[in-house]
């Protein structure tokens, strides 16, 4: 009974400070991570199951190009529809100018090489935000077409940022440590 109780509270420690899974529940970052039909624009039998590192974040700072879960500004549940966590790329960095024309994201006026965004993914959106304040960071989609993303709802505060995509678990033909 001790084993049992002890392995117990091991699993939900761990979860709580260091791995936390999640599922992929919409079409914003496909096909980088997939969610299952019937749901909207979603190409998979089933949802991907992914590992977040929740100590990252204590060492270093998040790069561009994260995959990252977060908790989203309290504006995304009306703006988007659906609150709590959401997982999304990090694109513009603390002081950075992030600028989208015709679907095309540019970083301080240099292109961003983009090679996880599909052409079919891409929307035709324009607009430019920033400079980004220092401690927040612009995030978005892959699948732009389909994403409620910085572009809507703005900055996210680095303390949102729950950590990085280390791994997909789920389904094992996905499985993948990144």
């Amino acid at each position: 009974m001790l084993t049992i109780v002890g392995a117990i509270v091991f699993v939900l420690v761990f979860e709580a400070e260091v791995a936390k899974p999640y599922r992929i529940p919409s079409a914003s970052m496909e096909p980088t991570l997939r969610c299952a039909k019937p749901a909207s624009d979603c190409t998979s039998r089933f949802s991907d199951r992914i590992i977040v590192n929740r100590l990252t974040y204590h060492f270093r700072a998040p790069k561009r190009g994260d995959i990252v879960v977060f908790h989203a500004p309290s504006s995304a549940a009306t703006m988007c529809g659906a609150a709590g966590e959401y997982v999304k790329r990090v694109i513009g960095l603390p002081g950075d100018t992030v600028t989208e024309q015709s679907g095309t994201v540019l970083v301080n006026g240099h292109p961003l090489t983009e090679p996880y965004v599909t052409a079919a993914h891409r929307d035709q959106r324009s607009g430019s935000w920033g400079p980004i304040p220092d401690g927040r960071y612009f995030l978005l989609g892959d699948n732009r077409a389909e994403s409620c993303d910085s572009r809507t709802w703005g900055t996210v505060p680095r303390g949102d940022l729950v950590g990085p995509v280390v791994a997909v678990y789920w389904p094992p033909a996905r499985l993948e440590i990144t």
